[in-house]
């Protein structure tokens, strides 16, 4: 049809057109003949307005007259308020009827449901179901209509818990028999199969009947531990004869009810856990896998069926708790222990059965000791509790005598010895850690590093600062005289120990709080306070309840006051910087203090070497140094070589050793220099005798310290000033003799010297195998210039002498000096 008029329609424009053009002349017309036809089409449009408006006002006129007579109005606007009027009541008859038809299909599917409980539970079921989500859809509109049935929600509501519990008690009952014939909860089941199938249906019933309340809660509180706890309807039912049990045991006159074995009732839970998790795994699995892959929001909901066993049980456990937890606050040391306990089954929980109350990897389940701590608010008492007795055993290893002795033996061989009293507070300490490592809440963690560790090892710090100090102050002669020592006690061994005491304890517990900050415990800690700083920062920023950033940067670390611009210069922080540079700079000062001391009993004992007075007046001639015997005034030097470096040897580790005999061999280079060579004169044999004392120093260094080669390395400028000093009257030896005579003129072998220490000069002393060299010679060339004294100084390979000090040391040769 449309195609014959769309083909109609172009015949007669066809035959319009063949009307209008029949010669080339014609086409001239085209704009006229357009015009025209526009203007008659445009008379044709405003007649078929007008032909509509009058259409419609002819319809407008034959409504009102209707409106009129059905309504029996004389005017149009009396006709539609009754109209509207009656329209409303029209609606209200609709509603009505729809609340009708509902209230009638609600009370359909009770009914119905009510009637096939017992005999067809899974029907029953499916009608709850549906009435169920009947009430959700009210619910859902009732804000939209502007809460417009209130009283109709709630007859439905009422309606839909009353069936829903008339199911619940019908399929427990059912469940329950069928418990009962599988001899649950007995340790051997019967599992034939009728009775696992009965129980599979049952079981998979009362999953349907809670899941959607499930789902419901889990969009309102997601993975939020804050949620109320829920137990799946089936376990609900299989852990009431194993409450029925616990109770019986714990709850009453029983010797296994005592508030000082909390371990009694834990361990029950651990073995019911134990004892029934294959059959749970075996076949409350596949039950919940099943309603899983049915129900795909499920697998948001249940976890494993091991940890679904786990949290039907733990209500036991938490209730056992909370009853108890009253009556052990006024006990100090059972609180303690009940706590220990929570927390070690909390890991028992976490390690063995990887217990978690929600499938999301992301949530952390904050254990029963959480629950106890956090929600039930026992955490401060228990903090103070554990504060107290930390504290007290404290006290007790630091003022115990036998704390400040050296242990020897407590660390391996090659660290600085500390004392008794710093191994026994790192364990301490470490025992603390492991109080408070199960908790699962940053705050509370904190709070126990800051509160209880932290303050032990600021006032340990404090007690060896103490030492030192009071050490300092007998260091002095006023303070000898307070405390009512000698000289020799206080800067003498006993001194030393004192400061190896304090040395050696900073030294172990700042490598100890570096071990810790490699634990995965404090890693973990510091990562989450790091996070927490920069998402908080700011003057007023915490990291945790009653934590600033500032308090805690104090505490800890400073790096995490840092902005994110400046995260790569926070790598390097660790939890405990604060601690440790605070013991680092005490063992600093500690080893400077050690240093001093071995200064002062070097110049003593230099004393009795300084105060020989026959230098000049040997003159018997020597060959052989080492066919000489060592001088009584180097007997001091060598006890105190023997105590005080032998003391170090024992209690030092072997760098800060290595340190220490350095500066010891300086110290006696320098003083023996200032104090004999400087100001005295020699002859050769004087010389030789001296060479002869200095090696057998030497050679007590190196053996009392098993530092080998030290001694040479040390005091080289002490070597080359004794070689200057004894040259023979006339060249007797070659240059490279002389070299040798200045390298092993003591006797060593200087394998372990550091190659950097060998002078290019010695090296072209050594290729002039033919120069000679005598007093008379040496002291012409240094007196005659200093180009000349350098350039002869090079030549005989004394790299460490300048051109004055050479000339006074020639000058204290007799020879010279007279």
């Amino acid at each position: 049809m449309t195609r014959s008029k769309s083909g109609e329609a172009a015949a007669r424009v066809e035959d319009y057109l063949d009307d209008q053009i029949q010669a080339v002349a014609d086409l001239d017309r085209v704009g006229g003949l357009l015009a025209r036809v526009q203007e008659q089409q445009d008379v044709l449009k405003k007649q078929l307005q007008e032909a509509q408006i009058d259409q419609f006002q002819k319809q407008q006129s034959e409504i009102d007259a209707r409106a009129q007579d059905i309504t029996r109005s004389t005017t149009n606007d009396d006709a539609i308020k009754v109209f509207e009027s009656r329209m409303i009541k029209v609606n209200r008859l609709e509603i009505a009827t729809s609340y009708l038809q509902l209230f009638q299909e609600v009370d359909n599917l009770s009914t119905e449901a009510r009637k096939t409980i017992i005999t067809k539970p899974g029907d029953a079921l499916a009608r709850y179901l549906k009435l169920q989500s009947l009430t959700r859809g009210l619910q859902q509109a009732q804000p939209v209509a502007e809460d417009a049935a209130p009283h109709l929600i709630d007859h439905v509501e009422q309606i839909t818990l009353k069936l829903k519990e008339e199911i619940r008690v019908g399929l427990v009952k059912t469940f329950q028999a069928t418990l009962e014939k599988m001899n649950w909860p007995n340790k051997e089941l019967n599992l034939l199969g009728p009775t696992l199938s009965a129980w599979n249906e049952q079981a998979s019933l009362l999953l349907k009947l809670g899941e959607q309340d499930l789902m419901a809660q889990q969009t309102i509180h997601g993975d939020d531990q804050s949620r109320p706890t829920r137990v799946l309807l089936p376990l609900e039912v299989m852990v009431q004869p194993l409450a029925q049990r616990f109770r019986y045991h714990f709850f009453g006159d029983k010797a296994t009810n005592r508030l000082d074995k909390p371990e009694y009732f834990l361990s029950h839970i651990l073995d019911l856990v134990e004892r029934h998790s294959n059959f749970m795994i075996n076949s409350f699995q596949p039950l919940l896998d099943a309603r899983c892959q049915a129900v795909n929001e499920l697998e948001l909901i249940y976890s494993d069926a091991a940890s679904e066993f786990i949290t039907a049980l733990l209500p036991l456990a938490l209730t056992k708790c909370l009853s108890v937890l009253p009556q052990l606050s006024s006990h100090p040391q059972l609180l303690s222990h009940f706590i220990h306990e929570v927390m070690l089954f909390d890991s028992n929980l976490r390690e063995t059965w990887a217990y978690t109350p929600s499938p999301n990897p992301a949530s952390e389940w904050k254990g029963l000791s959480g629950e106890i701590l956090i929600t039930h608010g026992y955490f401060n008492a228990w903090m103070l509790v554990e504060k107290e007795f930390a504290l007290a055993r404290y006290r007790t290893i630091r003022d115990d005598p036998e704390s400040a002795d050296i242990d020897y033996d407590g660390v391996e061989p090659s660290e600085s010895k500390p004392t008794n009293g710093a191994i026994r507070i790192n364990n301490l300490l470490e025992t603390i850690t492991d109080r408070y490592r199960g908790l699962s809440s940053f705050s509370q963690k904190m709070k126990f590093l800051i509160g209880v560790q932290l303050s032990i090892f600021d006032d340990y710090h404090q007690y060896l600062h103490g030492a030192l100090q009071a050490y300092l102050a007998s260091s002095h002669t006023a303070g000898r005289l307070l405390q009512g020592q000698s000289k020799s006690e206080a800067l003498g061994e006993k001194g030393l120990a004192s400061l190896c005491k304090i040395y050696g304890s900073a030294e172990f517990l700042e490598r100890k709080m570096e071990d810790w900050g490699d634990d995965i415990f404090f890693l973990e800690l510091w990562e989450d306070l790091q996070d927490r700083a920069r998402a908080n920062s700011g003057n007023s920023g915490t990291v945790g309840q009653d934590l600033t950033v500032d308090a805690v940067a104090a505490k800890t670390s400073s790096t995490i006051k840092q902005s994110g611009d400046e995260e790569l210069e926070t790598e390097g922080g660790a939890l405990f910087d604060e601690t440790a540079t605070s013991y680092r700079r005490l063992k600093e000062l500690a080893e400077a203090e050690v240093l001093r001391l071995l200064d002062i009993n070097v110049r003593d004992a230099v004393q009795p070497l300084a105060s020989v007075e026959t230098w000049a007046s040997l003159s018997a001639p020597v060959t052989d140094i080492s066919a000489l015997v060592p001088s009584s005034a180097v007997d001091s030097l060598l006890q105190t070589i023997s105590s005080l470096l032998g003391f170090l040897r024992r209690v030092m580790a072997p760098s800060p050793l290595r340190k220490a005999t350095k500066h010891f061999c300086n110290t006696l280079q320098h003083e023996i220099l200032s104090a004999v060579i400087l100001r005295h004169s020699f002859s050769a044999a004087g010389v030789a005798q001296l060479k002869r004392d200095v090696l057998a120093l030497a050679t007590a260094i190196d053996g009392t310290t098993g530092a080998r080669g030290v001694a040479t390395a040390s005091m080289r400028k002490l070597d080359q000033t004794t070689y200057l000093l004894g040259l023979p009257i006339k060249a007797s030896t070659t240059t490279a003799e002389a070299q040798n005579a200045v390298d092993d003129g003591w006797g060593f072998d200087n394998e372990d010297d550091n190659i950097d220490n060998a002078n290019p000069t010695e090296a072209a002393a050594e290729g002039e195998e033919d120069k000679r060299w005598g007093l008379w010679e040496v002291e012409k060339a240094l007196f005659k210039n200093n180009e000349a004294a350098r350039q002869t100084l090079a030549e005989m390979g004394l790299d460490l002498l300048g051109e004055n000090e050479a000339r006074n040391v020639l000058k204290r040769r007799v020879e010279i000096g007279s």
